[in-house]
């Protein structure tokens, strides 16, 4: 194994700021294509024809980014390395018709997103976010980072038994946040602050995909400042680590032996079946289009995926102190452990032998520790964008991340150290 790197909490520090900057999917693709541009990646639109030009490039297509390097010298059947991710997190999400209220209360309407813990919604200060679509085809994102909502939670007193059987919430009736006092709810009133904030005239907005989102900063905490913990980890976390590593692969230039590839998707919580999921034909064309800019032929593409590798990062399960009962007996993922490598016999996790070998190779590069997450057999595991890829493109995948505490709650918990070491061992993979 190559020497240990050296813990740099300035990865860490950087990670939070992404965290507080990419409040929904299309602030953190903005964000991560801010970053890759720094790094002299340029902006493709899929409307138009590609060259096959050496250097780095990407796509934008709403909350998904796949962006990808060419080496001088690639040739039409070069093989990519792929890292993995998705860009949404559980939350809640403005209706169609946002204005509601009652009893002097102004509500803002909204839809459970994904699988969010709810009780960890409830008595937050909340802002909004999202996309705004223009009358003149355009759109602006939007983000009220300031306390605008919450969802209050009924008092002990009207509800005598909640710490003895457990708190029972409605996701229509009770997750409905208040955002004002008056009687009279106008509909259009949410859009109209919403034109006002963004400064756009009024009856400008179209149509609007946004969502509610906790206003609290990602912090250190513990003794030594050993944890971080913050909103939407699942799965920005990732999206933030394989932004830099293929910042830092894309500087290896010539050198690379294949085209290293960062695919973050949106729509991961809800089953991944969109044009921005992993699930969709977003990736595919990418890929395809690629080898065909660089006068590859059906024969090159195939050769390509079928040296193909793709990590799938995505944030698992690190044992929990107060349940360990739920965790399998003989594999206990810690934080600050290094990032851990996900099997399931069942297909929810892509992992195989030979993928694993893939993995051990590039954390042993790295000089970075790995460890094996299993579902306990009495509990199911949830699934990824891995055996999505696998099984939609032919491409050998394995299924990797990091654990965390408290997933799909707003607010999640990590090790400082984890983000920084998965970040080592993803730019050891993409650099081969």
């Amino acid at each position: 194994m190559s020497e240990p790197p050296r813990f740099d909490r300035g990865h860490t520090d950087d990670l939070m700021s992404f965290l507080a900057a990419s409040p929904t999917p299309y602030h953190a693709v903005a964000n991560a294509a801010e970053r890759l541009e720094k790094a002299g990646f340029r902006q493709v639109a899929e409307t138009d024809a590609w060259d096959g030009t050496a250097g780095g490039k990407y796509v934008l297509r709403g909350g998904a980014i796949v962006a990808w390097y060419v080496p001088e010298g690639a040739e039409a059947h070069t093989p990519f390395r792929i890292v993995g991710a998705h860009t949404d997190s559980p939350n809640l999400r403005v209706k169609p018709r946002p204005d509601s209220g009652a009893h002097g209360w102004r509500q803002v309407a909204v839809e459970i997103y994904g699988g969010p813990l709810l009780n960890s919604w409830l008595d937050r200060d909340l802002g909004l976010a999202g996309r705004l679509s223009l009358r003149d085809g355009t759109t602006r994102l939007v983000d009220v980072d300031r306390p605008l909502l919450r969802v209050p939670q009924l008092a002990i007193h009207l509800d005598r038994a909640v710490n003895s059987d457990g708190l029972k919430l409605d996701k229509q009736r009770h997750m409905q946040p208040v955002w004002g006092l008056g009687e009279d709810v106008r509909d259009g009133d949410l859009v109209a602050f919403l034109e006002e904030t963004a400064g756009l005239p009024g009856g400008s907005v179209t149509g609007w995909d946004l969502m509610v989102h906790p206003v609290e900063p990602p912090a250190y905490l513990g003794r030594d400042r050993e944890l971080v913990a913050g909103p939407r980890m699942d799965n920005l976390l990732s999206v933030h680590a394989g932004t830099a590593a293929l910042a830092a692969a894309a500087g290896r230039g010539s050198e690379l032996s294949h085209i290293p590839v960062l695919a973050a998707f949106d729509h991961e919580e809800n089953g991944s079946q969109s044009d921005t999921g992993a699930d969709g034909p977003l990736l595919g064309s990418v890929l395809e289009r690629s080898v065909h800019a660089r006068g590859g032929s059906l024969e090159d593409r195939a050769r390509a995926l079928a040296g193909t590798v793709c990590l799938s990062s995505d944030t698992g399960h690190a044992v929990h102190p107060n349940y360990a009962e739920r965790h399998d007996p003989t594999h206990h993922p810690r934080v600050d452990g290094g990032p851990i490598l996900k099997v399931n016999v069942n297909n929810r996790y892509a992992t195989d032998g030979s993928g694993r070998a893939v993995f051990a190779a590039a954390c042993e590069k790295a000089g970075v520790p790995y460890q094996t997450f299993v579902s306990n057999n009495a509990m199911p595991c949830g699934t990824t964008i891995g055996p999505i890829t696998a099984a939609r493109h032919g491409i050998r995948t394995v299924d990797i991340g990091v654990a965390i505490l408290s997933m799909h709650s707003v607010r999640e918990l990590c090790g400082a150290k984890d983000p920084f070491l998965l970040a080592n061992a993803l730019t050891a993979f993409l650099e081969g």
